[in-house]
């Protein structure tokens, strides 16, 4: 049975995870709407297929969120998965260290952004016909075990959580499905210094394992291709040799 082509939008596309899932759900043939706060990255991710929807969007500004929605309606007539990626590490800083600004920033990218943007998502998914969709928020390892110094990037992550639990008990009777994908170590320029010294919970440094990022792009193609009676709650996928479960 051929794959039917659902319309999918990406936050984050420009670069990393999201560019790379974008790639792969287009080579799919899905049609998929590029979302970051800069048109050139987007662009070039996009590389002229005709299924590809350029929308600049800050997603920490509810208003710019509503205008992509509105524009992602109009164009497709509906939103049938939106991969919540958008999201920044922030400082490295413990809660001595930590400033208002820093701490005020990673929040409204990496929690302001995916409420906005899944608040839009699930208002037209439990409107559309035929209703429904699938939101996939894109978590942490963090959430679950921190990295030392990683005060506002790690509670963002487990906000995420909260998000995505609450998400699944409050939308599952309107068909919307909720997963959120804990990632560890995929090979991006925002993980670039992972291979060479990573500070460890021990306060040593070390070389971490990476994996190739386009694993994470299809695991999220293969929930994209998922029918909606399917949920997946969680899903981790991590570099196998990490000091993952062994950290803290």
């Amino acid at each position: 049975m051929e794959p039917v082509q659902k319309v999918v939008i990406i936050t984050g596309a420009g670069s990393g995870i999201g560019r790379a899932t974008a790639r792969v759900l287009l080579d799919a043939g899905h049609r998929v709407v590029l979302v970051g706060r800069r048109s050139e990255p987007l662009v070039s991710v996009a590389d002229g297929n005709p299924n590809a929807r350029v929308v600049p969007t800050d997603v920490t500004d509810s208003a710019s969120v509503q205008a992509l929605f509105v524009d992602v309606v109009a164009a497709f007539g509906r939103v049938d998965v939106l991969f919540n990626n958008a999201g920044v590490f922030g400082p490295s800083a413990s809660i001595l260290d930590i400033d208002d600004q820093q701490w005020h920033s990673t929040w409204r990218t990496n929690v302001d952004g995916a409420v906005f943007c899944a608040r839009e998502a699930a208002r037209v998914m439990a409107a559309q016909s035929p209703r429904g969709g699938r939101i996939i928020n894109n978590g942490s390892i963090s959430a679950h075990r921190p990295r030392p110094n990683s005060l506002a990037y790690t509670v963002t992550k487990h906000a995420m959580s909260g998000l995505t639990a609450s998400m699944l008990l409050d939308l599952r009777d309107l068909d919307i499905c909720v997963t959120q994908i804990d990632i560890g170590n995929a090979a991006t320029d925002m993980t670039a210094g992972f291979s060479h010294q990573t500070l460890q919970a021990d306060g040593s440094l070390a070389a971490e394992p990476t994996f190739d990022v386009e694993h994470v792009a299809r695991a999220v193609a293969h929930l994209v291709d998922l029918p909606l009676e399917v949920s997946v709650p969680s899903l981790t996928v991590m570099a196998r040799a990490m000091p993952y479960f062994g950290r803290g």
